[in-house]
């Protein structure tokens, strides 16, 4: 990951993802997102068909990144798992990241599992990240102690 890009490249990919919260599968699919940026490990975004939206709740949350712009977040509340801000999405990505409009990235850490083509995830280190780390990514990653001005 350190040979990606800056500014992030966002590409559709040829994977199986899935996200398993409160014991309930509520998003899969084979045509994700794949984001990747120098230093992080990628994140999947996952179109808004193949998530189950029931699960999900509007977030009064926001953060912007330079390059993709306003990132708008969803609480989850499954069979009683409830994560404040566990997913986001842009509603109205900048130009060059028009592939990402409500698409649906979640931290691993706020789920009981993701998977990346039947591999299970490791959460990128820190509270900003959500990076999707899998046997195929090779850090260092930013989100460690000590990373921040990387």
């Amino acid at each position: 990951m350190w040979d990606y890009p800056r500014p992030p490249a966002a590409e559709r990919v040829d994977r199986h993802i899935r996200v398993i919260a409160g014991g309930e599968i509520i998003a899969e699919t084979d045509r994700p997102v794949k984001v990747m940026e120098t230093s992080h490990p990628p994140v999947y975004y996952i179109p808004p068909e193949d998530v189950r939206m029931e699960f999900l709740s509007a977030s009064a949350h926001r953060t912007v990144c330079e390059y993709k712009g306003t990132a708008s977040y969803y609480n989850l509340d499954v069979g009683g798992h409830h994560v404040s801000n566990g997913a986001w999405y842009y509603p109205d990505p900048l130009p060059g990241y028009e592939i990402l409009h409500d698409h649906v990235a979640f931290y691993p850490r706020a789920v009981d599992e993701a998977t990346v083509d039947g591999e299970v995830v490791r959460s990128q280190e820190g509270h900003f990240y959500g990076g999707w780390i899998t046997d195929e990514v090779e850090g260092p990653f930013k989100g460690g102690a000590g990373t921040l001005g990387w």
